[in-house]
């Protein structure tokens, strides 16, 4: 894939991230969604790699890795306020159950830390730890699509 078709359909994953949160009325809430969309596009990255849609690339992995700590970094005071609207997909366990939650970043940063992204045979032994730290907390702190 040539690196001019990654970025079109990068372009296009970062349009419809924008245009859906536009009905997002709390601040809060769309700046938390459009932290998920980075998630998302860091993941997409990696996973891209991984199943062999996009070419391996050690540089961008690396940053989409390093992306993906930041994120991860940033959850915890993202979700700090209880704000609420009604295209938010998080639910009230989050506040209720705070601690565990953050202890959920933190497990997702470890996570993707521990992922050798210096190969593609890393990157893709690396997406079972990175679903499972994702799939840990939507299972329990987001509502079901």
């Amino acid at each position: 894939m040539s690196l001019k078709t990654v970025f079109a359909i990068g372009a296009v994953l970062v349009a419809g991230a924008a245009w859906a949160h536009d009905d997002v009325k709390d601040p809060q809430v769309k700046a938390r969604m459009e932290l998920m969309g980075q998630i998302k596009n860091n993941i997409g990255m990696l996973g891209g790699m991984a199943k062999g849609a996009v070419e391996y690339d050690a540089a961008k992995a690396e940053a989409a890795k390093a992306g993906l700590i930041a994120n991860a970094k940033a959850i915890p005071a993202a979700f700090e306020a209880n704000a609420t609207d009604p295209k938010s997909e998080a639910l009230p366990a989050i506040w209720e159950n705070w601690d565990d939650f953050k202890t959920k970043a933190v497990a997702m940063e470890t996570a993707v830390g521990s992922v050798d992204v210096s190969s593609l045979e890393g990157v893709q032994g690396g997406m079972r730890t990175i679903g499972g730290s994702c799939g840990g907390c939507h299972k329990v702190y987001r509502m079901d699509k």
